[in-house]
């Protein structure tokens, strides 16, 4: 598949939701039925190796979401590249 051809079909949404940090499958531009994945204390990732293993398992879940419905594994971009959309950075409540 040619970089032109590269579509997204969904994304991993992280999100802060109280004491927790929470992994989401959902469409590119909206949260609108998103697919809870996990979630984690934010005390815990506070460590950097935590965090990293807790997004890397996301990713992977993401990973098997999309391979099961298109057959082909998805291409992850850098993280630190594509902040959240600002209607979705909802911060510590």
């Amino acid at each position: 598949m040619s970089r032109a051809e590269v579509m997204q079909v969904g994304r991993l949404a992280m999100r802060v939701e109280g004491d927790f940090w929470v992994a989401y499958y959902a469409l590119p531009d909206t949260m609108e039925g998103a697919l809870f994945l996990g979630s984690i204390r934010m005390a815990f990732v506070q460590d950097i190796a935590a965090k990293e293993t807790f997004m890397a398992l996301m990713r992977d879940a993401v990973s098997d979401i999309v391979k099961g419905h298109t057959g082909i594994a998805p291409e992850w971009p850098d993280p630190h590249g594509t902040p959240a959309p600002e209607h979705e950075r909802a911060g510590r409540t």
